[in-house]
């Protein structure tokens, strides 16, 4: 988890602001298994801990996937990175997922472990530990091939942009929910352009769906390889008054403090959140 673990790939393409400029700039030079290896690989990978930050993660998203209200046919995986642990609870309530980011390269990542490609990152522990957690007596091999099943697309996005998907999307819209773990705050340079970004990935979101945001807290940078990447910080009040402001119900938020023990060097974040909200009707 790059400042805990970012998805860091919805990036903004080069236009007439010159901060997501440089941000866009800033990207290409990430280096997708370098990020793995800095926030999934232990001492960060280690889910043996339940106090760890990966089984919080991973229980955050069972526990909110449990409750029956977050399903439908179609959910959009926001910046998805070269990570797929975030769709493992969610690959049983709905048929048609998409994956995006905005490097080709975390795309290329991703479509490895789909095609199960040999040199492929291994999820395994991941998928075992959400079959644990989750309880329902389904081997991780049958969770992995569920995913791989039900996601339909890997697409280019730009979080930045009023259309983030482009013109004539090839993702069904609007979809029933959104998934975004460690992308907005990653790819924004400022608050201004984190709310903005928000708005725009909400216009991909049907009346009453739900959005599940993850992101770092209080973190101003990250390492992916060569690329030490900008982050805007923000805080937990930032996240809330945020999400009411692009027109959501805030149905849980929830904060974690990241231990000395996983402050390894490789960003300087301090906690994570986890938000479960509803996009109110009329909007």
């Amino acid at each position: 988890m790059s400042g805990a673990d970012r998805s860091h790939a919805a990036g903004t393409a080069p236009d007439q602001d010159p901060g997501r400029a440089a941000v866009a700039s800033a990207y290409q030079r990430f280096e997708p298994r370098a990020y793995l290896r800095n926030n999934y690989a232990p001492p960060r990978g280690d889910l043996s801990s339940p106090d760890g930050v990966g089984p919080w993660k991973l229980r955050c998203l069972a526990q909110t996937f449990a409750t029956g209200e977050v399903s439908g046919r179609t959910l959009i995986d926001i910046g998805s990175g070269p990570t797929i642990y975030q769709l493992l609870s969610a690959c049983a309530h709905f048929e048609d997922i998409t994956m995006t980011d905005f490097l080709e390269v975390n795309r290329q990542e991703l479509g490895l472990w789909l095609r199960e490609e040999p040199g492929a990152f291994n999820w395994s522990v991941y998928s075992q530990h959400v079959c644990l957690v989750e309880g329902k007596g389904e081997s991780y091999q049958e969770k992995e091939r569920q995913l791989r099943a039900r996601v339909k697309r890997i697409l280019p996005i730009d979080v930045h942009q009023h259309q983030p998907l482009g013109t004539g999307s090839l993702a069904p819209l609007p979809a029933d929910a959104l998934v975004s773990a460690f992308c907005l705050e990653a790819v924004s340079p400022d608050l201004a352009s984190f709310q903005r970004a928000l708005d725009h990935i909400t216009t991909l979101l049907r009346p009453e769906g739900h959005l599940l945001l993850i992101g770092a807290l209080e973190e101003s940078w990250y390492l992916a390889g060569e690329a030490r990447l900008a982050v805007v910080p923000v805080c937990e009040e930032d996240v809330r008054e945020a999400l009411m402001r692009s027109g959501y119900e805030v149905r849980d938020l929830r904060t974690y403090i990241m231990p000395a023990h996983l402050r390894t060097g490789v960003d300087d974040v301090k906690g994570i959140f986890f938000a479960w909200a509803q996009k109110k009707v009329g909007l």
